[in-house]
């Protein structure tokens, strides 16, 4: 064969279609992934930190105030 000669085409296989339980295994992914409950769990881990920075900004307050005495 030369380069002159056109190439037979080869039939390609039709890539296997998804399947419904691999769609339901998605979404189940996806919804758990963006649950209501995650977000309350974020609120209150983000609650817990505010009150951490507060806690150790009072303590540096009181320190100051014991060693400026």
């Amino acid at each position: 064969m030369t380069t002159a000669q056109p190439v037979t085409p080869v039939e390609v296989p039709a890539p296997p279609s998804v399947r419904a339980s691999t769609l339901a295994a998605w979404q189940l992914v996806e919804d758990a992934r963006y649950r209501p409950e995650r977000s309350r769990r974020n609120e209150r881990r983000r609650l817990l930190a505010q009150r951490a920075v507060a806690d150790r900004k009072t303590a540096r307050e009181v320190e100051r105030e014991l060693h400026a005495s």
